[in-house]
């Protein structure tokens, strides 16, 4: 981001580079809030009153998910709303939304208000996907996918990031403070959108009005997308429920399960943050199609090997080459959305592509355990690795003629 500014790059482009930084820092900050409570929510469940530990484990389960539901519904609402009113308008939103929220959930009393403030956090949030919007459509074209890759980047790290400072923040100033302390690092990234971010000057009302599908010209590219963007989260998350029990046959230690299964699920965020930028900047040159492609075939073929491993470390190493092939989709996904679709429904239609991402959250886990306790574990990697194949298959189809790869 320190590089010249291009000879090409039209005047309204001038700041990208400064609000491609702030966008990094505010969607880092805001999904480390979102998942720094993991390694404690228990705990803070059991402070507000829950005594069971069924009911316990039952309602951590609730408070987690309730936040990534919420934002789900909302997403496309919010990138309506970004194409019509503007994308650093809810960007704003986003983060004064989420650093209120977020302190709140410190002031909270019992579980039902820890559950409300969570569905709350997902309502007012969306400002990694708000930040996807305002990338995309304000960085110049022959840049967009690189840019992506680098916000990628920054929203997997708050992703990996948060859990970690979720465990070692309340030994030192209590699970209150915690909550109270991430709400004062978004209202940073606040105060860093509303001061710092330029947009481009926005069109006239009427040609922001009339959206939806109708105004695509063809729809194979971004439904393609949508679809692609569900199959990755599926494939990534259907490993997860299952990942601890499937080390635990693995490693000869008992006490050393946890510390893998930690392991293996970092290596794959871990080497996504490392190949998001360079396979952004690699389809900026050849083409998102083909990095697309190329991404779900090697995942594919890196997930046969991992029902076969015989160590803990095999899956360890495998994960993470499956993170380096995995990490440019997300950002070829919205390159691909960004080039196939009219301005004017860019924010729209992003924000569905985050919404069929959720719905790969959600369904990828229900369905890994399913396979996995009635089938067997392995089961779950080789049939991951066919829908990816798959995937693959459908994403070189949906390709239109005459466009670079």
């Amino acid at each position: 981001m320190t590089r010249d500014r291009d000879p090409d790059e039209a005047p309204e482009d001038a700041h990208w580079r400064r609000n491609l930084a702030v966008c990094v820092f505010g969607s880092f900050t805001t999904l480390v809030a979102m998942t720094l409570l993991l390694p404690f929510l228990p705990l803070y469940v059991e402070e507000l009153g829950v005594r069971d530990q069924a009911a316990i484990v039952q309602w951590s389960g609730v408070a987690f998910g309730a936040t990534f539901f919420s934002a789900a519904l909302v997403a496309p609402l919010w990138g309506r709303l970004a194409d019509l009113y503007g994308r650093k308008l809810m960007l704003i939103r986003a983060s004064l939304g989420m650093a209120v929220a977020m302190s709140l959930i410190g002031l909270a009393e019992n579980v039902w208000q820890l559950v409300a403030l969570r569905l709350l956090v997902g309502f007012l949030g969306g400002y990694a996907s708000g930040s996807t919007v305002l990338v995309a459509t304000q960085t110049p074209k022959a840049r967009s996918a690189w840019a992506l890759g680098t916000l990628g980047s920054g929203i997997m790290a708050g992703n990996l990031v948060g859990p970690l400072v979720g465990g070692m923040l309340p030994p030192l100033i209590g699970i209150r403070a915690t909550f109270l302390a991430a709400g004062a690092v978004i209202f940073l990234a606040f105060l860093a959108t509303l001061f710092l971010i330029r947009e481009a000057p926005r069109p006239p009302k009427s040609a922001r009005e009339g959206g939806g599908f109708s105004s695509i010209p063809d729809k194979r590219p971004a439904l393609a997308m949508l679809a692609t963007g569900m199959l990755l989260m599926l494939a990534v998350m259907s490993v997860e429920p299952i990942i601890t029990v499937y080390v635990a046959e693995l490693t000869p230690d008992p006490a050393r399960v946890t510390l893998v299964a930690g392991l293996a699920m970092s290596a794959t965020a871990l080497g996504s943050i490392l190949s998001a930028p360079r396979l952004g900047r690699l389809a900026d040159r050849i083409g998102p199609w083909t990095v697309i492609t190329g991404s779900l075939t090697a995942s594919a073929l890196l997930l046969v090997p991992q029902a076969l491993v015989t160590s803990e470390w095999q899956l360890v190493a495998l994960r993470f080459l499956m993170g380096l092939a995995l990490g440019g989709l997300l950002p070829c996904i919205a390159s691909v959305i960004r080039h196939s679709v009219p301005d004017r429904v860019a924010g729209t239609m992003l924000g569905y592509s985050t919404s069929s991402q959720y719905v790969g959250q959600v369904v990828g886990p229900l369905l890994g355990g399913f396979v996995g306790g009635h089938v067997g574990m392995r089961a779950v990697f080789l049939g991951t690795a066919v829908l990816m194949a798959l995937g693959a298959a459908g994403t070189a189809l949906a390709r239109p003629k005459g466009i670079r790869a």
